[in-house]
């Protein structure tokens, strides 16, 4: 059983791994620099950095990066992106980095003011009643519901027949909030697992599946083991964020891991009911105020990892 941390591409380096390794990290995702957009062939850059991970005794399993505006909106030079993004993941596949994690939003994650948690530290939150106040609108981010199911649907089959042959599985992440209405002008169509069951029919294939984000799929209002039960038994897990929230759909606060309103025992013995082997990753965590904490969070989610993989797998 393994769990995974991400880096940011410049985070990449002896201090940062050699923490990983000994905090109990077997996979390393890293968010890459922005120039992926040029379509260069960048091989020799993941083959350089997934030989610093195994320098350290890591595998580069995955890289992780934001959906671009040309083709989540339908822009006029959005085939040149996509040819950028299947160079993207032909050079994925040559490496040997077999996961690709993704999202297909215009506007990024709403959160409103961070409520304060143990120990003073802050979570991250939202509530859609403070949200709306604010009146949150991004003219040229706004489109419609159907221009999305165009735009993903235009998208992925022009790049999924690419991950097939390069051996990448497209995973894709939930709208955080996931809310199925318009915000800041812009649809959401990641928003609902029956949506996430019309993204998989649009291109049939196992390289097009899920980032299953556990906190996220709380948000939805959903049970989350039979969430797991749902989307796992398609086989369309990639790998997941495993992580909880306190709160409703329109009103939550992501908590410590250990302080959800989720059983996360009963949820890895979930993972493991439908033959799920990983990896397991963090993703947010609360922030401490503390100085020299900014690691702290990693490792706290981590060890609780490791601790329920022990003890169910």
């Amino acid at each position: 059983m393994t769990i995974q941390e991400q880096l940011h591409y410049e985070q990449v380096n002896d201090e940062s791994l050699s923490f990983l390794k000994a905090i109990g990290v077997d996979y390393l995702t890293i968010n890459p620099s922005m120039d992926m957009r040029d379509g260069k062939d960048r091989r020799a850059y993941w083959e350089d950095m997934r030989d610093k991970a195994a320098d350290h005794g890591l595998i580069l399993r995955n890289a992780a990066s934001y959906g671009w505006d040309e083709f989540t909106l339908g822009l006029e030079d959005r085939d040149e992106k996509i040819d950028a993004w299947c160079m993207f993941i032909r050079n994925l596949g040559e490496a040997g980095i077999p996961t690709l994690g993704y999202n297909f939003k215009p506007i990024g994650n709403f959160r409103t003011e961070s409520a304060t948690g143990r120990g003073g530290v802050k979570y991250s939150t939202f509530d859609y009643d403070e949200w709306a106040r604010e009146r949150v609108y991004v003219p040229e981010k706004a489109i419609s519901e159907a221009g999305m199911w165009e735009n993903i649907e235009y998208f992925l089959k022009r790049v999924i027949p690419v991950a097939e042959e390069y051996g990448v599985r497209m995973a894709l992440h939930p709208d955080d909030p996931p809310i199925p209405e318009p915000m800041g002008g812009a649809a959401r169509i990641v928003s609902t697992l029956e949506q996430y069951h019309r993204i998989f029919d649009l291109a049939p294939s196992s390289c097009n599946a899920m980032l299953f984000c556990q906190g996220c799929v709380a948000e939805m209002g959903e049970d989350v083991c039979e969430a797991i039960r749902d989307i796992g038994g398609r086989d369309k897990i990639v790998y997941v964020h495993f992580r909880d929230i306190q709160g409703t759909p329109r009103s939550f606060r992501e908590v410590f891991i250990d302080e959800g309103q989720n059983d996360m025992h009963k949820a890895m013995q979930t993972y493991k009911g439908v033959g799920f082997n990983g990896p397991f990753m963090m993703d947010h965590t609360p922030r401490f105020w503390q100085s020299g904490t900014e690691w702290a969070g990693r490792a706290f989610a981590v060890g609780y990892m490791r601790a329920l993989i022990q003890a169910v797998y």
